[in-house]
């Protein structure tokens, strides 16, 4: 099995929430200029308030309520649909194997 940081493409900040939500942000930013956006009006547009929208930009922090609804405003919304994606069955020996489990509605503790 390969090393995860022998991936030259890997960088440390993949697994940073931090260094992640300022990705984000950037790339709000940078889609809510190319729309020709000023703050003010993706708040109004949005419904997220001012103080938020900036909030996010400057410190990268937004709560997920918010931040889709930016994201519907700025017709982004689909790259939220593939997050944790549910089972796309291969065969349906797997279909029926799945059946047979049930699915958990909590974790265990330990």
């Amino acid at each position: 099995m390969d090393n995860i940081l022998d991936n030259k493409n890997v960088s440390l900040d993949d697994f940073n929430p931090h260094a992640i939500a300022g990705k984000l942000a950037t790339r709000i930013k940078k889609l809510r200029l190319s729309q020709n956006l000023t703050q003010e009006s993706l708040s109004r547009k949005s419904g997220v308030s001012l103080g938020s929208l900036k909030r996010f930009e400057n410190k990268h922090k937004i709560s997920l309520e918010h931040l889709l609804q930016l994201a519907l405003a700025l017709d982004a919304l689909d790259a939220f649909h593939s997050l944790f994606p549910e089972n796309n069955f291969q065969s349906i020996d797997e279909i029926i194997n799945k059946k047979k489990l049930t699915e958990r509605k909590r974790g265990r503790n330990g």
